[in-house]
């Protein structure tokens, strides 16, 4: 009895938690009555998906913009019922409800339309990476089913020999194009409201593909709004404001950030391809008060020199939201020395979602640091035996949060302790309960008996003066059974030999850890979401 009693006050006072954070964040404030029934009732019909949100949006703020792109803005009643007509075009294509609807598309507001149209059917849309080529985009079709596909015009050529039959419409073109169009379906099917599927769709995100080939991870509507106030208790987000999202809205990251703003009601600004300076001067011009990034991009802007970043006035900027990738400490630093304290880091998985979150007060007392958990979030580090390890230990990564994943659409799913799951990286703890990552599981290597982490190496050489970028890898080694291998790219106009890199190394680490080879590239190979692809680098 006393433990169910216990149950039901820790319950009641996670929600008074999740509560103050909402109210905090201007979600929850008062507003018109009707339209917050409105807004409430549409929610009960479609429940907490796209379609829902985007619906109940359009009931409580119709006028309010929602996106902000290349072809203008459009309001979230525009987009409610331009989805209602879209939806009932890729009906008649032969889009049912269960069915899988494939998106290939970059950041506009065709990418947001289709998935809400989709979503109106009860269909699950698979998010495709646009960095595919045609062998791995059909190879994912036909992997997921998917029954039609929306695409960008950009990417017909390897759309036509990947799509086979299915049906296929382009969401974004500048010219004519053999397949109908999202602007098409919107004008010519009627925008009155639809009746909701008896069961809503999933959205299928596919893992990186880094190590192997990408895989089709389930998810289902959050319940609630406890992951969105999971993320908002350390990533000081506002309602009614303007984001620019950076990042690829096919990635988990930039996809959460969609789905954030949505609830926020706010403005997002989308840009079909990223380039550093249009970022600053997009930022400049909305006001807005959010960036959203992966960390490569930030290593682009930085770059472009401090000319660029004083031709436009970024002051509104409160938070630059960074994921996705490893944010090294010289890299938060360069940053926030330039552009103020105002960057936060996500570190978490496709799988996992988010595990822990570091604010620039976190990113300035332990560089390198991927911070604390947020609200109702668990996170622990065990070792082979499932046992907590004390701080400063370095053990596996385990995580449980309020947006559990599903298991992959090809079968499977990730190690489980209890209810926590397996991020597949290795960290530790600080004594203030910070987390550290030191790379994945299967990264750390083991020379001549000692075990290595890479990424302790990457990190003391992204630091160097005259070094713009590096990776560190373990390759085989007849004498030592594995020896590190580092790929460096220079800065312009920097002088650097192996050797230098070898006894920088040398002079700051133990003997063991410093690479036997080094290779000198023009530019690491990365993904779309900024990734190293070490499998090419082995």
């Amino acid at each position: 009895m006393a433990v169910a009693v216990q149950e039901v006050l820790d319950k009641t006072a996670h929600q008074l938690r999740i509560s103050r954070v909402l109210v905090q964040a201007g979600m929850i404030r008062p507003e018109r009555p009707d339209r917050f029934l409105n807004a409430v009732r549409t929610l009960g019909k479609w429940g907490a998906t796209l379609a829902g949100g985007y619906g109940a949006a359009a009931a409580r703020y119709p006028d309010a913009v929602a996106v902000i792109d290349e072809a203008g803005s459009a309001t979230f009643g525009d987009i409610d019922r331009r989805t209602n007509a879209i939806a009932r075009g890729l009906r008649e294509l032969g889009v049912s409800e269960g069915d899988a609807v494939g998106l290939l598309c970059r950041n506009h507001r065709g990418f947001v339309e289709a998935t809400v149209a989709i979503s109106k059917l009860g269909a699950n849309v698979i998010y495709l990476n646009t960095g595919f080529a045609a062998p791995q985009l059909a190879e994912v079709l036909d992997r997921e089913g998917a029954a039609a596909i929306v695409h960008d015009a950009d990417f017909a050529e390897i759309v036509e020999p990947a799509a086979g039959d299915r049906a296929a419409v382009v969401a974004w073109h500048d010219g004519l194009t053999p397949n109908p169009t999202l602007d098409e379906l919107a004008d010519k099917h009627s925008t009155a409201p639809l009746t909701a599927p008896a069961k809503p769709g999933r959205t299928i995100i596919l893992t990186s593909g880094t190590t192997g080939a990408p895989k089709g991870a389930k998810r289902s509507a959050p319940k609630g709004l406890g992951a969105a106030a999971a993320v908002l208790s350390r990533i000081p987000l506002r309602a009614g404001e303007t984001t620019v999202i950076a990042a690829p809205l096919f990635h988990s990251w930039g996809l959460a950030h969609l789905n954030l703003a949505l609830a926020l009601g706010s403005a997002i600004v989308l840009q079909r391809r990223f380039d550093p300076e249009e970022t600053l001067r997009v930022v400049a011009d909305t006001k807005a008060t959010a960036l959203v990034v992966v960390p490569v991009m930030l290593q682009r802007i930085l770059a472009a020199g401090p000319e660029a970043a004083a031709r436009h006035d970024t002051s509104s900027l409160r938070i630059v939201a960074a994921s996705g990738s490893a944010l090294t400490g010289s890299l938060a630093l360069e940053w926030m020395d330039r552009f103020g304290d105002n960057l936060y880091n996500l570190y978490g998985s496709t799988e996992v979602a988010w595990a822990s979150i570091a604010t620039p007060e976190d990113l300035r007392a332990a560089p390198g640091t991927a911070g604390k958990p947020p609200l109702g979030t668990t996170l622990r580090i065990v070792d082979s035996e499932g046992r907590d390890v004390p701080p400063g230990t370095t053990g596996r990564i385990f995580v449980g949060n309020e947006l559990p994943f599903e298991g992959y659409t090809g079968g499977g799913s990730k190690a489980m302790l209890g209810n926590l799951m397996s991020v597949g990286d290795l960290g530790r703890l600080d004594d203030q309960g910070r987390l550290f990552v030191e790379g994945r599981e299967d990264d750390m290597i083991v020379s001549g008996g000692e075990n290595v982490f890479p990424s302790e190496v990457e990190d003391l050489l992204a630091r160097h003066e005259a070094i713009a970028d590096v990776a560190v890898v373990g390759v085989p080694d007849e004498e030592f059974g594995q020896r590190l291998k580092a790929f460096v790219v220079k800065k312009p106009g920097a002088r650097l030999t192996a050797q230098a890199v070898k006894d920088h190394v040398k002079q700051h680490l133990a003997r063991y850890k410093v690479p036997k080879d080094v290779v000198f590239l023009d530019e690491l190979p990365r993904n779309t979401t900024g990734k190293i692809l070490r499998r090419e680098l082995r």
